[in-house]
């Protein structure tokens, strides 16, 4: 946990984490995976079900994340969730990216390397398939492709921007080498893939 990080209860459990910005709030049963990320004033609140944040996600600044009535909030490995999300009792797979503003509510079900587009509102108990592209007021799939190498290399970056932050460093993504590191990384996440 980086230095000046708010004491946690004992039921929040993270692995390691890259970067947990001092404002972050986390409550009740909550668990992130190694090398997460929790940004300026997000919150996650767990009461009656748990939260699990997969590895080397990023919890974006104003990112709001919690369960609801029905069941735990879940999201996958090497996933964003951008800035001022509201996450509300959904499950979302591995390699995604939730766009700014987007809210996805109880019951919602996304599959791995989706986008949701910015301002997108999936409404309670959406399913959405692996590799789409969604955007809309309900939300609707426009396209479907493979958005892995995109998703995966977010979260890389943002994986050494939160080392960086931890580090009182906030020029991480003006290094061209670290750039083409995390480069290099996704292409050969994408090969392992087959």
């Amino acid at each position: 946990m980086s230095h000046g990080a708010p004491p946690f209860g004992p039921s929040v459990k993270l692995d390691r984490p890259a970067f947990v910005d001092p404002t972050v709030r986390l409550f009740g049963d909550v668990e992130a995976g190694e090398g997460t990320s929790f940004w300026p004033y997000a919150v996650v609140r767990a009461e009656m079900h748990g939260v699990r944040i997969g590895r080397f996600c990023n919890v974006q600044d104003h990112a709001m994340l919690h369960v609801g009535s029905g069941g735990p909030t879940v999201i996958g490995d090497y996933c964003s969730i951008t800035h001022r999300v509201v996450i509300h009792g959904a499950v979302i797979g591995a390699n995604t990216l939730v766009g700014i503003g987007a809210v996805l509510m109880d019951g919602v079900k996304v599959g791995e390397n989706c986008v949701i587009a910015g301002g997108a509102f999936l409404k309670e108990g959406t399913v959405i398939p692996d590799n789409s592209v969604v955007m809309g007021l309900p939300g609707k799939v426009v396209a479907t492709r493979d958005n892995f190498r995109q998703c995966h290399r977010n979260a890389l970056i943002y994986y050494e921007n939160a080392l960086a932050y931890a580090q009182g460093r906030h020029d991480a993504w003006s290094d061209a080498k670290l750039m083409a590191r995390v480069q290099q990384q996704v292409e050969q996440a994408a090969a392992r893939r087959g």
